[in-house]
């Protein structure tokens, strides 16, 4: 971390332990100007786990049956975080039975006696803002049954919290953090007695950062499907909270909401889940298509670029392709050497998958899911198509370097379906090859075929491939295809190991083929998933040879067998995820 960066890390830490310790003079609201109506969705499975001492947060799991929230020892600071935001009330809430509210009950005023007076690594603006956001939505469920002295300690310290964050939130980060900021803020000065004269200067701010980090696609400059969906869900949720209290929502915030409905749309697979990219995961259960019904937005992105992404989806299957220069600067610090790559879901079955980001897996394992061999994607003789860089901070905030700034595409009909055909410039200066990709989907649904190509187009760029072709003495540059394949999905070499049958949980069996003049085989690979101990093993098909000239294809296709049915109904429940998976 550089001088300055670690000075103003320092004096914004030291502003926002001023700040908590001046509210403690604050005075205490005293009742909600109307009874809040809970937004936020929580998981039954993980509510159950936290009232039985299973406390799972950003990958760790901590076993202490019988020991209170707040005497956990903390193994980082992601899972001090975690605590401290409170998101964990949605799950308690939706247990929603007696011992979860004693539980909620005895955490939030045990955090109120240890940490209200600004103390602990809970006050920050954007931790504020999801915890004011909590309180408030699950408080009729936690005051129910409580004294009058507990009611007051809990308004006077949502006072103190509004009163923090309407002095610190232009301190948060542009992007997510500073609209969870904004939005706790609006909440809390819509609901309290005594605090609606901060809710209009956070309403106007709101409306400008729409204005500024939401660009005309409807996408967020870090390119993470998933973190769009948080700010989409803060907007419709603030948006709702305006509307209950009767007050005119800024056409800047409308506005912004309706640009990025149809991109989520784009970026939903088939089975309701988000598109996996760029530090992404799949978003909570439920979150995106009620984020989508609440926004009230029918609309859906014309043929061309969402974020960055293209979507070929017809019958029950969608395919997603990051087709776009990845994030630059600040801005790819949890971006992936991911371009070209693709997902393909059937149904509620996802078959090709990205491995994911392995941030809450530790340092190697989040380098690990960014580089392109973790993606769908093609790799050149062990490079990734961008590299990670120092940013001049810590390793955890490494950027893309040597990223494509070249990324030409085209989306279109085929005569039996869809065709996406796109390209990027990432190999160009380290091998003078450009690689070129075509992907058709059937009407229908059942069929795929793929193409991708090795090119060296300019003279330039042919000189400096005859450079590479002559360090490896002849022997042509080495290239890997892989297509990972989602955990349940049970695959197995096939047709004298000219091919692959995968089978679906669901019935259905995908079979892939290539043109026969690589080598295929099946190779282990992981799944990347927030919220689990470790990662989940997989299988990834690779498709591997080597070029020996200035160009060079490969065909290969991914349809379903002809035994398998047109529509089948996939009835089969899926078991909650176990935390020790």
């Amino acid at each position: 971390m550089t001088t300055l960066q670690g000075f103003s890390a320092r004096k914004a830490r030291f502003l926002n332990r001023w700040h908590a310790a001046r509210t403690t003079r604050a005075r205490a609201a005293t009742a909600f100007v109307s009874a809040p109506e809970p937004r936020t969705i929580g998981s039954f499975a993980r509510g159950r786990q936290l009232v039985a001492g299973n406390y799972l947060f950003a990958g760790a799991l901590i076993e202490a049956p019988g020991v209170a929230l707040w005497d956990v020892d903390a193994p980082d600071f992601a899972f001090e975080e975690a605590l401290h935001g409170f998101a964990w009330m949605d799950d308690l809430a939706a247990v929603g039975d007696s011992s979860t509210r004693e539980a909620g009950q005895r955490w939030l005023w045990d955090w109120i006696e240890r940490y209200g007076k600004g103390r602990g690594p809970g006050w920050t603006p954007d931790l504020t803002g999801r915890r004011l956001i909590r309180w408030i939505n699950h408080a009729l469920f936690m005051l129910r049954g409580q004294e009058a002295s507990e009611a007051e300690s809990f308004y006077l310290s949502l006072a103190q919290q509004t009163m923090f964050l309407s002095k610190r939130w232009h301190a948060a980060a542009p992007g997510l953090p500073r609209f969870e900021a904004l939005t706790g803020l609006i909440y809390a000065g819509l609901s309290l007695e005594g605090m609606e004269g901060l809710a209009p200067p956070a309403v106007t701010a709101l409306a400008r950062e729409c204005a500024e980090q939401i660009d005309e696609q409807g996408g967020l400059t870090t390119r993470n499907p998933e973190e769009l969906l948080e700010v989409f869900t803060l907007l419709t949720w603030a948006a709702a909270a305006l509307e209950d209290a009767q007050k005119d929502v800024p056409d800047a915030h409308t506005a912004a909401i309706e640009r990025i409905a149809p991109t989520l749309r784009t970026l939903r697979h088939s089975d309701g889940g988000l598109a996996r990219f760029h530090g992404g995961g799949r978003g909570q259960e439920g979150w995106l298509d009620t984020a989508l019904a609440a926004s009230g937005v029918k609309k859906r992105q014309p043929d061309g670029l969402s974020m960055g992404y293209a979507r070929l989806s017809a019958g029950r299957t969608s395919v997603i392709i990051d087709a776009a220069t990845p994030p630059a600067s600040a801005a790819s610090q949890n971006a992936h050497a991911s371009t070209l790559a693709f997902e393909v879901t059937s149904g509620r079955r996802p078959v090709i998958v990205n491995c994911g980001s392995g941030v809450s897996f530790g340092a190697d394992w989040r380098r690990a899911g960014r580089a392109t061999p973790s993606h769908s994607a093609l790799t050149l003789d062990g490079y990734s198509s961008a590299r990670l860089g120092d940013s001049g901070r810590a390793r955890a905030s490494e950027v893309l370097i040597d990223a494509p700034n070249h990324v030409p595409i085209e989306v279109s009909h085929a005569p039996d379906g869809l065709r996406f055909q796109g390209g990027h410039n990432g190999y160009v200066r380290t091998h003078g090859l450009t690689h070129a990709r075509q992907l058709e989907l059937t009407f229908d649904g059942r069929g795929m075929a793929g193409e991708d190509m090795l090119l060296a187009l300019e003279d330039h760029e042919q000189r400096r491939f005859d450079q590479v072709m002559d360090a490896k003495k002849l022997a042509g540059i080495p290239f890997d295809l892989r297509f990972h394949l989602h955990p349940e999905v049970d695959a197995e070499l096939d047709m004298g190991g000219s091919a692959v049958s995968m089978a679906l949980k669901s019935g259905e069996i995908w079979v892939f083929r290539h043109d026969g003049a690589q080598d295929l085989r099946l190779e282990p690979s992981v799944y990347l998933e927030t919220g689990r101990l470790k990662p989940r093993a997989s299988q990834q098909i690779v498709l591997s040879g080597r070029t020996l000239g200035y160009a060079m294809r490969v065909r290969w296709s991914l349809s379903k067998a002809q035994e398998t049915a047109m529509g089948i109904r996939d009835l089969n429940r899926d078991d909650p995820p176990d935390i020790y998976d």
